[in-house]
């Protein structure tokens, strides 16, 4: 699947790292020992045409790209040995026969394929579904949004030829090239996770072309080398090797050191990820969980995924906070700050953090968020101090999970912008019941794309040489605090009797048991 890493003698050894995401374009110029040599970044916008509705355009992503790309090329210090791309998963770019967009792409986080999610669970069957791809169908994979081209706009539906993920797209116009990675594929819901492959029954199942759908390669594979177009318009040069990479969250895995059986890591983004790798396909039999390849060649991961983690602390900053930055004060350290003036639990003070909707463990795009116990005793300081432990217990939901399905990781890397703050690292330890290490070099998924380009032109023997080169941790092992672990469980046994609580009321939309 892919053509295998050549050894390239004598070579700088230099790799570009190009992650396609949702806000922009980052680019990375990483040498062999892990340093970033240069970077990049390019914003573009994320187009809402109606409540619910997330879509951007590829061609907005390819002239980030080339600008990013232009700007690393003319800062190499020598040569440029491969790029490897990740990018945003579960997004549908659907293209002519031509290569051209037919649309602007419907993302991730699109909530308009309900129906269509309905419609998979009963062509295929919920439970046969699973079991397949290791995922239910959910409003934010590929497969659900195809069909909903193919129900709601058949002009261009009967133009659709090729239906790629948004890195993948990149890779196209570098490349000329239709191929993708394992592990972003495991997003589409079209893959069957133990064969690494799409699966014939679920194409069959949905009436959707195989020949429509890229192929398939491990990570660090080489599927294909710039072309002589791509290089006039990225910079980069002619015949450079491009590997397959990753979905972000993998190739973040790989750049954090996460590929190993039981090594984990938990992202506090603006959404929230814990995620756990292991060497054979594990699949929760509630699809509460998310069972995804990884990027790592034969290995796979569990996630799970929470939708406003550092979301639900900048809509509070923006909204509710009493900060100040008149004299240049952060506002979240002064959030942070407050908070910590109360004791844990906010004197019985409970938050939800389902502003989008929630993944896991609920899977259910109807949720919503919820202060719960307000008095008027309470102030911003409790509220404070329950959204930051709200979100923290809802990302110890996913890790019981994890642990249930016998992959209890002894420790995790704590990742993403909200793990910079000692006070929610000590807190989060606590409730997670596990040590927390971090990262010398943070750089997420374009970091770990470069590796994995690394290894693909013979820079690195394979993916566990490739960490030892280039991943390091920061200082040691943060363990829970004894009095906290104590103080914390009992007040998640609360949090996690909050939700269906709340759905039997029928007070959210759909929500009725």
């Amino acid at each position: 699947m892919g053509d295998e890493p050549v050894p390239r003698q004598g070579s700088d050894g230099l790799c570009v790292g190009l992650d396609v995401g949702t806000s922009g374009v980052k680019a990375v110029l990483v040498a062999p020992n892990g340093r970033v040599l240069a970077s990049a970044v390019e914003e573009y916008p994320l187009l809402t045409p109606k409540p619910g509705w997330t879509e951007q355009r590829p061609e907005d992503w390819w002239a980030a790209s080339r600008k990013v790309l232009k700007a690393l090329a003319a800062k190499a210090p020598g040569r440029i040995e491969a790029i490897g791309l990740t990018g945003q998963m579960h997004g549908a770019v659907f293209l002519d026969a031509a290569g051209e967009p037919i649309r602007p792409a419907l993302l991730w986080n699109d909530q308009r394929t309900a129906a269509e999610c309905a419609e998979i669970e009963q062509r295929v069957g919920a439970e046969r579904l699973r079991r397949i791809t290791g995922n239910p169908a959910l409003t934010g994979f590929q497969a659900p949004k195809i069909l909903w081209l193919r129900n709601h706009e058949p002009e261009a539906y009967a133009r659709l030829r090729h239906v790629l993920l948004p890195k993948d797209f990149i890779r196209f116009c570098l490349t000329g090239r239709f191929a993708t990675d394992a592990s972003d594929a495991a997003g589409t819901l079209l893959l069957d996770l133990a064969a690494r492959d799409w699966s014939p029954e679920i194409l069959e199942a949905l009436d959707i072309p195989a020949d429509w759908l890229p192929t398939v390669h491990e990570g660090p594979s080489i599927t294909g080398k710039v072309s002589a177009q791509g290089a006039a318009a990225s910079g980069l040069p002619e015949g450079l090797p491009v590997a397959a990479g990753g979905g972000d969250n993998a190739a973040a895995a790989v750049g954090s050191g996460v590929v190993t059986e039981g090594s984990g890591l938990v992202s506090l983004g603006t959404s929230g990820v814990v995620f756990v790798a292991t060497d054979r396909p594990t699949v929760d039999p509630e699809g509460r969980l998310h069972a995804f390849c990884h990027a790592v060649p034969g290995r796979y991961h569990l996630m799970g995924v929470i939708l406003a983690a550092g979301g639900s602390l900048r809509w509070y900053r923006d909204n509710l906070a009493r900060v100040s930055t008149d004299q240049g004060d952060d506002a979240y350290d002064q959030i942070f700050a407050r908070a910590a003036e109360v004791e844990p639990g906010a004197d019985d003070l409970f938050y939800l953090p389902y502003l989008a909707g929630e993944r896991t463990p609920h899977m259910d795009p109807f949720a919503r968020g919820a202060f719960a116990g307000l008095t008027l005793a309470h102030d911003d300081r409790h509220m404070a101090r329950a959204l930051i432990e709200g979100v923290s217990f809802a990302l110890k939901d996913s890790l019981v999970l994890v642990e249930q399905l016998g992959a209890a990781p002894e420790w995790l890397y704590a990742v993403g912008g909200g793990a910079r703050s000692d006070l929610w690292r000590r807190w989060l330890a606590a409730i997670l019941g596990v040590g927390l290490k971090r990262l010398e070099a943070e750089e997420g998924p374009a970091l770990g794309a470069a590796l994995l380009g690394a290894i693909g032109a013979g820079v690195h023997r394979d993916v566990d040489a490739a960490v030892s080169a280039a991943v390091r941790a920061k200082g040691g092992l943060e363990q829970p605090d004894p009095d906290l672990l104590e103080r914390y469980r009992p007040l998640h046994d609360r949090f996690t009797r909050l939700y269906p609580a709340l759905k039997s009321t029928g007070i959210w939309h759909g929500g009725q048991s």
